[in-house]
């Protein structure tokens, strides 16, 4: 059990670390509209990965699909479509708050929602507070919130240090906004609940205890991709100064560029998800709503250790550094936490 357990908060970190560091190809995409480079790496993260992965892993692909009724897969795919609408929010929310405290606000609510709405849907939160490793493992929840606020708290110190401020902050639009999209981005966790008949489905096929989430994910990221696609679409038509054949028509060299590196993007983006699944196969079954929880923290602890890698907290100044340390500690405290819990 105890390495089980190791073995599921290792995944779930290798996970958050692709998604700490997935933007990082995007960033060398010249010459494109955001809208254009999204939905070119939203291609391969959201629908070919999810798909090709899947048709490997299924004996019947179309098969598997076909035996589940429309009252299975339209919640995990309204979940998808929901945990969607979580994404699109999260970049308005640093618009209009910046980074630091878009981050800490939308995350620790989705942190909170996505890990312990699941126990109190299922019934099974008055069990959680009567046995030891129930209130382990909560505790670890309240501690990882503390966490990102701490290193939320070192972002924003980050940010007046270099001048940094929010495009258009506006506090009142920015908070409505942040619990929004944590409330809806949550929909990932939530979608992964629903769709447990499908991962019972494709072990029963003898599909790998560590794969048989993924094929639930062409469902999942289709709900997402169906909202992340549909607004790029709908802006790039309705906005005169967005145009995908402009996007389209530059340079030969910097279009093969541009696609690599979007698509290497979109991949890494997808992994965070792969190796969340392995991570959710580790976890005792009546944890599995802790998976959420894992993730989302080692997102915000991995996204500072790669901002430290990659110099990013240079020349801020010892105070912001040593309290993103501190905060990024506590995370850990928090991983550990939940790690002993489970294993009560």
């Amino acid at each position: 059990m105890g390495s089980s357990i190791f073995l599921s908060i290792f995944w779930h970190f290798v996970g958050a670390t692709s998604a700490a560091c997935f933007y990082a190809p995007l960033k060398k995409v010249t010459k494109w509209s955001w809208e254009t480079m999204w939905s070119v790496a939203g291609i391969f993260s959201w629908i070919l990965l999810p798909w090709s992965i899947s048709y490997f892993l299924l004996p019947d692909f179309a098969g598997y699909y076909a035996s589940f009724s429309a009252g299975v897969l339209l919640p995990v795919f309204l979940f998808g479509a929901m945990w969607g609408i979580g994404n699109i929010g999260y970049g308005l929310t640093m618009r209009y708050l910046g980074m630091s405290m878009g981050i800490g606000i939308a995350i620790g609510i989705t942190l909170i929602v996505g890990t312990l709405m699941t126990p109190i849907i299922q019934g099974r939160f008055g069990e959680l507070l009567a046995s030891t490793g129930g209130k382990m493992t909560i505790l670890g929840v309240i501690v990882a919130v503390v966490g990102v606020a701490v290193v939320s708290y070192a972002g924003l110190l980050k940010e007046k240090a270099v001048g940094i401020a929010a495009e258009e902050f506006n506090l009142k639009k920015g908070l409505i906004l942040a619990v929004i999209c944590g409330i809806f981005s949550a929909g990932m966790s939530f979608a992964m609940s629903a769709a447990q008949p499908m991962h019972t489905a494709a072990a029963t096929l003898g599909v790998d205890a560590l794969y048989m989430a993924l094929p639930s994910y062409v469902v999942i990221m289709g709900g997402g991709a169906v909202i992340n696609l549909g607004y790029c679409i709908i802006r790039l038509i309705i906005k005169p100064e967005l145009s995908i054949k402009a996007d389209l028509a530059v340079p030969t060299a910097l279009l093969i560029s541009n696609v690599l590196f979007a698509a290497l993007g979109g991949i890494m983006w997808y992994f965070q998800f792969f190796f969340y699944a392995w991570g959710h196969a580790n976890i005792p079954a009546e944890y599995g709503f802790m998976s959420w929880m894992l993730h989302m923290s080692f997102y915000v602890l991995c996204g500072g250790i790669v901002g430290l890698v990659l110099k990013e907290w240079k020349g801020t100044g010892v105070k912001p550094v040593r309290v993103l340390c501190i905060g990024c500690l506590i995370i850990v405290l928090a991983a550990n936490i939940v790690g002993l819990g489970m294993a009560n």
